[in-house]
């Protein structure tokens, strides 16, 4: 009996210790996190979803605490979006009664992580009718939509609930009458460069280079630097790869084989902070960490792993597995070819339909005419041309505004209306921008050939003033 007791004893005491490290591996970080997960988790947190801590920010925490999580990655976005339904809207006092149908001061309201069942596009968890709860009446006001399911407001060209800069009354007017395409369809060309370290020299010979004298440099790395704006600028090798180190002692001390995104936002800090806050980069921002010090020293903090094109939920070619996403995965280290990250570089991955369809489109054929100098200069349409717009920031070092490229990719990609403004219009009128981007089939084509669909908020806008101001609408509203 006694014998028993003890081997029951030993059966719980072992059962218990093998529990506690279990949970703890769950909770301190790890691939054994993976099993806390209530659910699958959204296309836009997949990626960040071994860093609990970036959402769930205190054991037991209430809902301000998630709420503070949200809007830490989000807040900067939505104020840039102009955002249509901020919280001040709803704390409003005249709207508290709406408040009651819709707590939509909070983010997890319509967006709730962790429910596949109900999850559709763009992370939204709630019926697709919801606009109805505070706009019932809305065909009372706007005959034009008397006939229309609550479940169509958000359809593409109509409307969106945080961001409508490219579909708000005013703008549709203004644009109503542009043609398919403008006179000059011509997009920015250069970004503006960073401000050049003051105690920078320019670099003109080989032989200045300031690496270690151990290390033995390939000819072609020096030639690649030798031939870039580094160089001129008088960015030497420890400027990447020892940005702290002075004297050559310094650099042989702290030298970096690889340096990472962190070496080079200390001259492009707008653009590095930019590529954590999209899809290729965001596994990389601060405080993004798959393990976390506890344990009483047994785990320590540890960093999220760049992206690779296998952990996305896009088709990517099976070539590009095992590659990490860094600066460099595009840019390479030494030439940082732009012309290669323009295209090449998104090819080499990305192998969905939309992707595949680039070659031999309208848009690669401008490029090519570029290229070839049959066509002005910023004629041409690249991948990133619409992907990694230029856009004049507030840069993070010196506060002053500049025209850089946005290397959050995703910044306009969902819902498409926002690449409006920003990338559209530079060579398209609003009503054909409208209508393409509303147009599955066109979009995954590549935009080849014409759009079938046919969005009427402009005509409808046009007409509306019409009526309410008794003057003739212009001819684009009577086709």
């Amino acid at each position: 009996m006694a014998r028993n007791a003890r081997l029951w004893l030993i059966w719980i005491v072992a059962t218990a210790a093998a529990c506690i490290v279990l949970v703890a591996g769950m909770i301190y970080g790890g691939a054994p996190r993976a099993h806390l997960l209530i659910g699958k988790t959204t296309s836009g947190h997949h990626q960040i979803e071994l860093s609990c801590e970036s959402c769930h920010t205190k054991a037991f925490a209430g809902p301000e605490s998630i709420q503070a999580a949200c809007l830490g990655c989000h807040q900067e976005e939505l104020k840039q979006a102009k955002d249509s339904h901020p919280a001040k809207k709803f704390t409003d006092p005249r709207n508290a009664d709406r408040l009651e149908k819709l707590a939509a001061t909070r983010c997890i309201t319509c967006h709730t992580e962790h429910k596949p069942e109900i999850t559709r596009a763009m992370g939204v968890t709630l019926p697709s009718d919801y606009c109805a709860l505070c706009h019932q009446d809305i065909g009372k006001d706007r005959p034009s939509h008397k006939s229309l399911s609550f479940a169509t407001c958000a359809d593409a060209g109509c409307h969106n609930y945080h961001d409508n800069r490219a579909l708000y009354e005013d703008f549709l007017e203004k644009h109503a009458n542009e043609p398919e395409i403008a006179a000059m369809p011509i997009v920015r060309l250069k970004a503006e460069p960073p401000v050049t370290p003051r105690d920078s020299q320019p670099i003109v010979e080989a032989s200045r280079a300031d690496h270690p004298a151990s290390l033995a440099i390939d000819e072609s790395i020096s030639s690649d630097w030798l031939a870039t704006s580094h160089a001129k600028a008088g960015v030497n090798c420890s400027g990447c790869h020892a940005p702290a180190a002075k004297t050559a002692g310094e650099i042989a001390v702290a030298w970096t084989e690889k340096p990472d995104h962190t070496a080079c936002s200390s001259c492009h800090a707008a653009e590095a902070s930019t590529f954590t806050e999209g899809r290729h980069g965001m596994r990389l921002a601060k405080d993004m960490k798959s393990e976390r010090a506890g344990l009483f020293g047994i785990t320590s903090d540890k960093p999220l792993t760049p992206m690779r094109p296998e952990l996305s939920r896009l088709p990517m070619s099976a070539a590009s597995h095992g590659k990490s996403l860094t600066c460099n995965t595009c840019h390479s280290a030494h030439r940082f070819d732009v012309s290669k990250a323009e295209t090449a570089a998104c090819l080499g991955c990305h192998d969905e339909q939309h992707s595949r369809s680039y070659r031999g489109s309208p848009h690669h054929k401008l490029h090519e005419k570029e290229l070839a100098g049959a066509a002005p200069k910023g004629s041409g349409v690249t991948c990133a041309t619409c992907h990694l717009p230029r856009e004049t920031r507030e840069d993070p070092e010196t506060y002053e505004e500049r025209l850089l490229v946005s290397h959050n990719q995703n910044a306009n990609l969902r819902p498409n209306e926002k690449m409006i403004r920003s990338v559209c219009m530079n060579c398209h009128g609003l009503g054909f921008s409208i209508d393409s981007l509303a147009d599955p089939a066109l979009v995954r084509s590549n935009f080849t050939g014409r759009p079938s669909a046919r969005v009427e908020s402009i005509q409808w806008v046009m007409k509306r003033l019409k009526d309410r101001e008794g003057r003739p609408a212009t001819s684009q509203a009577n086709e």
